[in-house]
């Protein structure tokens, strides 16, 4: 396990002085939200490539949402945006400047889905609001997790939503296949090589599942420490994790040999993320990484195409350093910003503050009283999904439809059941010992926000290492020329990029260290 250091500046405040200081401008008055009537807003959000929610015709009519405005008195205007278009629906919606009441984003008030609109003064400062009608969210979401949503003058821009543990992302197996092939659980690159190949053997399709621009595939670079979202300290000078030159030739091989050996989609560099979540649940694949949260749902969809096949997390592959893992992901996953030119913030205010009470986690968990589930003596009976659609409409109201919660895991339904109880051990065990992290900066390195081809999106190299890596993966270019693509990011700015965090490293300004406990 690892925990998170910020590092602030001096202008920026601990999040319980923020929360108490006055905020410049005029902030919106108590009379300005809706007094016993319905607050409307809009808002918009991703569609976590959720078939339940991409397929449904209009959400705004969905059963779950109707309810959830009953219960929070509120009238919604949805905007879902797919999944696989998140980042460009983003951009195209600051550029057309239509932008709804309330705006789901990724982590961070610089990072580059908001496209400078935080700073650009799109969004209001919500300290006093929350002092007045949010005082369950202070009460229940972490300091850190506030400070990441925090500016250098102390405004709170965006209502976070958590994650307790970091090691949220995990190599999953088909453990019914490895039964078969007789091989033991693999442990290094080279036994999950070996474990691919016999996969192929038994005729799986995809012995390990890829996925575009290595999104959700990028195990062997967690196993050479070469993420891409993190810096790490090289001689005397702060580099992104990418300047390792022998872990990403490593890498790079890794996934040549298992292109060249059929081990790995050919297509896997434009499988978007339902292609690649349909073929895992029709039994079309033997390895993947996913969040694991997810495993229980996803298990259950799976034996319904495929009688007797079964998922398992194990530990990721180890690289020469002994270690390995997926991305630490931080301790924000999705914020909430409201425009200010809303009306009735204090309304969206109180329903955001509703979705950590008592009755808000018993809602999104267990769904409605008497038809999901019954209570006697304090004990929750719960109807437990059936189906493959079952399981999607259930994982829709207790992710997508939930905005603030500490997303790690639903402590609520897995406490109910042994497979529930046995994956909440498994982040104490499998996940708590594995994942790479590295330096970070928040607010971002003025040197990326120049220039977004030298910029890593997201779980994404930057795309003008990324276009090459691929090249050099599929064999149309050498992978020894790897420094050479180094040499092209440093030209279009890196250098910059590499001299500012360096400075700020060295001064100790708005730097995210990571350390193991």
């Amino acid at each position: 396990m690892k925990k998170w250091l910020l590092v602030l500046t001096g202008a920026a405040l601990t999040a319980t002085t923020v929360i108490g200081c006055s905020q410049p401008g005029a902030q919106p008055s108590e009379e300005s939200s809706s007094s016993g009537g319905k607050t409307s807003f809009s808002i918009s959000f991703r569609s976590g490539n959720i078939s339940y929610a991409e397929n449904h015709p209009n959400l705004n009519e969905e059963k779950w949402v109707k309810k959830l405005e009953e219960l929070t008195n509120t009238d919604l205007d949805i905007r879902l945006m797919p999944h696989k278009e998140f980042d460009q629906k983003m951009i195209q919606m600051f550029a057309i400047n239509d932008i709804p009441d309330v705006v789901q984003a990724s982590a961070g008030l610089t990072n580059p889905q908001l496209a400078g609109s935080v700073q650009a003064g799109v969004f209001m400062p919500l300290n006093d609001l929350l002092n007045k009608y949010g005082k369950n969210l202070l009460a229940k979401i972490p300091k850190d997790a506030w400070e990441k949503e925090t500016d250098a003058d102390g405004n709170i821009y965006a209502i976070p939503e958590w994650l307790s543990n970091p090691s949220r992302r995990a190599t999953w197996i088909r453990e019914d296949l490895l039964e078969k092939t007789g091989l033991p659980e693999p442990k290094t690159v080279d036994d999950y090589l070996n474990v691919m190949r016999a996969f192929k053997k038994l005729g799986v399709e995809n012995p390990y599942m890829g996925r575009e621009d290595f999104v959700y595939s990028d195990m062997f670079f967690g196993a050479n420490d070469v993420f891409a979202n993190f810096f790490m300290k090289q001689g005397d000078q702060i580099v992104p994790k990418f300047f390792n030159v022998e872990g990403m030739q490593r890498t790079m091989q890794t996934y040549k040999t298992m292109l060249d050996e059929g081990l790995i989609s050919k297509e896997f560099a434009t499988t978007n993320p339902t292609k690649f979540k349909n073929d895992i649940l029709a039994g079309k694949a033997g390895i993947w990484n996913m969040n694991a949260n997810l495993l229980i749902q996803w298990d259950n969809q799976l034996k319904e195409s495929v009688p007797g096949a079964k998922m398992k997390l194990i530990p990721s592959p180890t690289g020469p350093d002994g270690q390995g893992g997926l991305r630490l992901v931080g301790n924000v996953t999705r914020a909430y910003l409201i425009n200010k030119k809303a009306k009735g913030p204090a309304g969206i205010i109180k329903f955001f503050d509703w979705m950590v009470s008592d009755e808000a986690e018993k809602f999104f968990t267990f769904g409605i009283k008497g038809e999901n589930y019954t209570e006697e003596n304090g004990k929750i009976n719960y109807k437990a999904p059936a189906n493959a659609l079952e399981v999607d409409e259930e994982t829709y109201r207790q992710t997508l439809l939930w905005f603030v919660q500490d997303t790690t895991y639903n402590k609520g339904s897995l406490s109910l059941t042994p497979e529930g109880q046995n994956l909440m051990k498994l982040y104490d065990t499998v996940l708590a010992k594995e994942g790479r992290d590295g330096i970070q900066f928040e607010p971002q390195l003025q040197g990326y926000t120049k220039n977004p081809d030298i910029t890593p999106t997201g779980d994404k190299l930057p795309p003008v290492v990324l276009v090459h890596v691929i090249k050099m993966v599929y064999g149309k270019e050498n992978i020894a020329d790897y420094p050479k693509v180094l040499e092209e990011w440093k030209s279009k700015g890196g250098n910059e990029v590499i001299k500012e965090a360096t400075e700020r490293y060295n001064k100790k300004e708005g730097v995210i260290l990571s350390k193991k406990k």
